[in-house]
């Protein structure tokens, strides 16, 4: 059974509050849409994560490292960075591909995801409508493309892994 959204129990005027749990059901679970982020990979092993079961896309390894680094371009711009990723930093290309790396670089997507909640979480109301640094919009656009980003990928993820199987 799907969970409801804790959103009318903790505070149901707050935009943060809507924000910070569509975060975190679009990484972590019962979602409405289908599988989050961390659903998806719970079963994906290095192998499965380095392949490249679909020609000149992106593999599984190399989508969890642009989700996680776009996860903390996010909360560096929160906190007043304006900064853009180079394109390695974009889509990091993957050096060692053994179990441990695999391991290491989801929970470094998990970490990362908590940094992002917790600086969420911890916003004021007000600061939704504050400019982007560096950009032409605001962190309410921005915080609602994270959200839409996650499962983007989280989709790329799920082709993917059922084409290496």
């Amino acid at each position: 059974m799907r969970r409801k959204s804790r959103l009318w129990q903790t505070d149901p005027m707050s935009e943060i509050s809507r924000i910070a749990d569509q975060l975190q059901l679009a990484f972590e679970g019962e979602a409405w849409h289908g599988p989050a982020v961390l659903e998806i990979l719970t079963d994906v092993d290095a192998r499965t994560a380095a392949a490249r079961p679909i020609a000149k896309a992106h593999t599984i390894w190399e989508l969890v490292l642009h989700v996680a680094g776009w996860e903390n371009i996010i909360r560096r711009r929160l906190g007043g960075e304006a900064l853009m990723p180079t394109d390695a930093e974009n889509f990091p290309s993957v050096k060692d591909t053994s179990e441990a790396a695999w391991k290491k670089t989801v929970d470094s997507l998990k970490q990362t995801h908590e940094q992002l909640l917790k600086t969420v979480r911890a916003m004021p109301e007000s600061r939704l409508s504050e400019r982007v640094p560096g950009k032409n919009y605001d962190n309410y656009h921005m915080l609602h493309g994270a959200v839409q980003h996650a499962l983007y990928h989280a989709g790329q993820m799920a082709v993917l892994k059922r084409a290496a199987e």
